[in-house]
């Protein structure tokens, strides 16, 4: 419960009414209210406790929302939510109907642009400044904070290179604590380090080269030493850049000591900070990802030309596996996912084997260098398209819904869908055969449904389907894991089981035509089911193919309709979109009745 200050405290106004000397007080209290919802609710925690200070010490200086504060990525934003009229609400936070556990400009005038990705910050309150200066705002003040990881991507680069050009009124927050949700790596973060401790350095380093006035180190959870520097950048006027020091997960021991568990840790018990884990009784099927990333251990072991990649989500992604057994061919790029597809295309022209690893959401960062780095030169990169499909609680940002219709019109790429954990083995399997294409494999967040999973490898010719069960009125034509609530509807329709076929097409691109003329030809009705967007699916290929060969029969398509889906649990958004067991089940008997 929230205590004195808190409580007292709808908006930033109400936080401008107190005394630095209170500051601290409502620190504690803040903590305790994100810590006592987020232990129940689950969501980000680490990132958001670790800016609690920074949060209040921003909004007391700067007259938000008039002063306009953007976050990058958005992890680390709940104690702006609770501080900007969101206090009573935020237990909905990332639960269906409640509030996003991203900033976003629908939500309230204090997200004034939405984020989920990073590195976006900079360039948005660039943009901001400059229609300020275009308007003849001159006082209006305009806020990035982007963590040490995010600063390290092009993109963010690009807004520091443009700005450090302008007299817009930009101030950049550096919040550094040496992590996004794995360790930062590369060049970038040694130099921040070494910022840290050399005074030299301070006073004479790259943003500075870049115009910026630039101030710091300043001890991320020092109220005066903060207050202190915002109110002098604030007189201040042109590109500026604070350098703030603080901890993830401050104030809660666990989350200090185990940064990467507690970004976003589950359930656990909010005042000992232990997780909360489910213990189950019977063996339980893998992850998709840990399936990915012990199968790629596998493969290394038998092929020295595999290496692997993925840009800041080694844990994430599982190729932490990958990068302890074989760290020299395991590579954390940091976060740039267009640096991460051409590196892989450029060890592909020399004979390796590259697993680009990448979350379907984020490989949409990169679309422009898998087109013309891999697939116009017809490099054998082999993209694993972590988390596709509906994610859950992170909302439209993150559901990777969108790779297969962006994928599709891509010429000389490959594109499949394991439907379960061991088609995935022998997909990656068959890739690093010699594969002379470009191949995306993608599969979903979560676990899989099979307990003995690590069969013998399989070769899986490319563009052929599998006939999962014969019918004889209506073909459902599934592709990727989907294909298990499309089996559960069948089951539970099993007094007119033998009337409905099902068959896994397992590749969008190349189609097995030879299956598609077989099913066409026997069965009257025809569904599709996909866990992507239905504009430029799977399904609406299945009525191309069905056009372009003369077949009548009625196409029904089930799948991610043309909107952007909110957050919400993965079971929930599946009903919602029409994809879960029980709306197959009624699409399927509606047209055998």
């Amino acid at each position: 419960m929230a205590s004195d200050l808190l409580k007292n405290i709808t908006y930033p106004a109400d936080l401008r009414q107190l005394s630095i000397s209170d500051l601290p007080q409502l620190a504690k209290e803040l903590r305790e209210f994100i810590i006592d919802i987020v232990a129940t609710k689950e969501g980000h925690l680490g990132a958001s406790l670790g800016v609690v200070e920074l949060t209040i010490a921003i909004h007391y200086v700067f007259d938000t929302p008039t002063d306009q504060l953007v976050w990058d990525v958005g992890h680390q934003a709940y104690g702006h939510k609770i501080l900007t009229g969101r206090k009573e609400i935020f237990h909905t936070n990332r639960q269906f109907g409640g509030i996003s556990g991203f900033p976003k400009r629908s939500e309230s005038v204090y997200d004034t642009f939405g984020t989920g990705h990073s590195s976006t910050s900079i360039s948005a309150a660039l943009g901001m400044a400059i229609a300020s200066q275009l308007k003849g705002e001159t006082n209006k003040h305009h806020i990035a904070v982007i963590g040490d990881a995010s600063i390290a991507s092009g993109m963010a680069f690009e807004g520091l290179n443009h700005g450090g050009v302008t007299d817009s009124n930009l101030l950049v927050i550096l919040n550094d604590n040496a992590i996004g949700i794995d360790p930062s790596v590369g060049a970038l973060k040694e130099y921040l380090t070494n910022v840290k401790v050399n005074k030299r350095l301070a006073h004479n380093n790259i943003i500075k080269a870049l115009n910026f006035d630039y101030t710091g180190p300043v001890d991320g959870h020092d109220f005066e030493a903060l207050i202190t520097e915002l109110r002098r950048l604030k007189a201040i006027k042109g590109p500026k850049f604070l350098h703030v020091i603080t901890t993830k997960g401050k104030g809660l021991k666990q989350a200090e000591e185990d940064q990467v568990t507690y970004h976003a840790p589950g359930k656990f018990d909010k005042l000992t900070g232990e997780r909360i884990i489910k213990k189950d009784t019977e063996p339980q099927p893998p992850k998709y990802q840990d399936v990915f990333g012990h199968t790629l251990v596998t493969l290394a072991q038998q092929n020295p030309k595999i290496v692997g990649i993925t840009p800041a989500m080694p844990t994430g992604s599982s190729m932490k596996y990958m990068i302890s057994a074989f760290p020299e061919r395991a590579f954390d790029v940091g976060i740039a996912e267009q640096h991460a597809v051409t590196l892989a295309a450029g060890m592909a022209t020399q004979g390796m084997i590259p697993f680009c690893n990448i979350y379907s959401t984020f490989l949409q960062r990169a679309y422009d260098q898998v087109i013309h780095d891999v697939a116009i030169q017809d490099l054998p990169v082999i993209f694993c398209l972590d988390r596709a499909g509906l994610v859950g609680a992170d909302g439209a940002t993150h559901h990777g819904v969108y790779d297969l219709a962006y994928l599709n019109c891509i010429p000389n790429l490959i594109i499949a869908a394991p439907r379960n954990e061991v088609a995935l083995r022998n997909m990656m399997y068959s890739a690093q055969e010699g594969l002379e294409h470009p191949i995306a494999i993608r599969y979903p967040r979560g676990k899989g449904v099979l307990v003995d999973w690590e069969q013998p490898f399989e070769s899986i010719p490319i563009g052929t389907g599998e006939c999962l069960q014969e019918g004889t009125k209506v073909a459902v034509l599934s592709l990727g894991t989907i294909a298990n609530n499309v089996t559960e509807a069948i089951y539970e329709l099993k007094d007119s089981s033998n009337l409905i076929g099902h068959y896994d097409l397992r590749f969008l691109k190349p189609l097995d035509e030879q299956l598609l003329h077989t099913i066409f030809s026997s069965y009257s009705h025809i569904v599709t089911v996909e866990d992507g967007c239905l504009t430029g699916g799977f399904g609406q290929t299945i009525v191309t193919f069905a056009n372009d060969n003369g077949y009548s029969q009625k196409i029904i398509q089930l799948g991610v309709p043309d909107q952007f889906i909110e957050h919400g649990s993965t079971d929930l958004l599946q009903e919602i979109c029409k994809i879960d067991v029980s709306s197959i089940k009624t699409t399927i008997q509606s047209i055998i009745n």
